[in-house]
């Protein structure tokens, strides 16, 4: 399939389950996921007018970002390493992987060297399946709490990935419960600005993400394929 009739296919989709759940198409925005194509995919994409891109690794997406920095907006979706933290924080525009304090400090300290504000999503382990990262539930209120020190990062929501499913509608627990732990945070004390975003949802189940509550679902295959790629 071209990559316009994805285009075509993805919002179709979109807007049915913005329609079934009553919300407004324009309170869902799409990250391209862009990891497995080619930086010629990935203009490609922006062309038309996907203007969020999501990577998960600085050397896989250092060759995009040169090619469309000031063009689209970045998000790093993959679990940051500290030591990584210097190749990340002035190029990506949102973070959507702080889970634990070491990575805070990290943040905080380079965005301070840059005089920068960086919006971060604490990325939260819902399902509780050990190979997942991310914060349990239960940790991130006092997470939230500890990170009011840190006045360089930005909380502005909460990211989860579901468990692959066969049938899409097994994840809605997931995702309502990401959901309803961020209004419960919304409501709490631990806050000094209310967490506006839900990333969650991908090519398999964003459609009952979208149903749920997310403002950004991390598309990749469905949206830009998947292209055996060699570049440097």
């Amino acid at each position: 399939m071209a990559l316009q009739d994805r285009l075509r296919d993805v919002e179709n989709r979109l807007e049915q389950a913005c329609a079934r759940s009553g919300r407004r198409r324009e309170d869902v925005r799409v990250i391209a996921v862009t990891k497995y194509v080619s930086t010629a995919t990935a203009e490609a994409v922006v062309r038309e007018g996907v203007a969020h891109i999501g990577e998960n690794r600085w050397p896989d997406a250092k060759a995009k970002w040169e090619a469309l920095g000031g063009q689209a907006v970045f998000h790093y979706i993959g679990s940051l390493q500290t030591n990584k933290v210097k190749d990340v924080i002035g190029k990506f525009d949102y973070i959507h992987s702080l889970d634990r304090l070491s990575l805070a400090e990290a943040v905080q300290k380079r965005a301070h060297a840059l005089d920068l504000s960086v919006p971060c999503l604490l990325q939260i382990n819902i399902s509780g399946e050990l190979s997942k990262h991310g914060l349990d539930p239960e940790a991130v209120k006092p997470f939230l709490e500890q990170l009011r020190t840190f006045d360089r990062i930005k909380p502005v929501g909460l990211m989860t990935m579901a468990p692959y499913e066969s049938e899409p509608e097994a994840t809605r627990p997931v995702f309502r419960a990401l959901r309803q732990l961020k209004d419960e945070l919304n409501a709490s004390s631990a806050l000094d600005e209310p967490l506006t975003q839900l990333s969650m949802g991908m090519s398999n189940d964003f459609e009952v993400a979208v149903e749920e509550g997310a403002t950004w679902v991390r598309l990749g295959t469905v949206l830009v394929g998947k292209e055996e790629i060699e570049e440097g």
